[in-house]
């Protein structure tokens, strides 16, 4: 297992939000459907996603995520940086789609390199 820190920094994600505790990523969850991700992420997971805006967060709440990755380089509003540092939530954010970070993720889980 490797911690948000670590995961940010083998996957050279940009930090957008820093306010959140450092801790242990579990798995992964990719998904732009937040009812999916409401009925079917767990908690320890990260979220690989396209969906920002400020709802995202109280998903990831709900559902125990500590970060959130977003893809493609999409833009982050402030009431979105905002929530997630009240609830404690880390935002990432990369260049990469989705498949591309989910791959990575899941290698870096495995304990392989990229």
């Amino acid at each position: 297992m490797i911690k948000l820190s670590e995961m940010a920094k083998e996957m050279k994600l940009e930090t957008i939000q820093s306010e959140w505790d450092d801790s242990v990523v579990e798995g992964g969850y990719t998904s732009d459907l937040l009812s999916d991700v409401m009925a079917n992420a767990v908690q320890g997971q990260v979220l690989i996603t396209i969906q920002a805006h400020k709802n995202t967060i109280a998903v990831a709440t709900l559902a125990g995520i500590s970060a959130i990755v977003l893809a493609n380089d999409r833009p982050v509003l402030e009431d979105m940086i905002e929530a997630a540092k009240e609830a404690g939530v880390a935002i990432f954010r990369s260049s990469e789609t989705q498949f591309v970070l989910s791959g990575k993720l899941y290698l870096l889980l495995r304990g392989g390199s990229l």
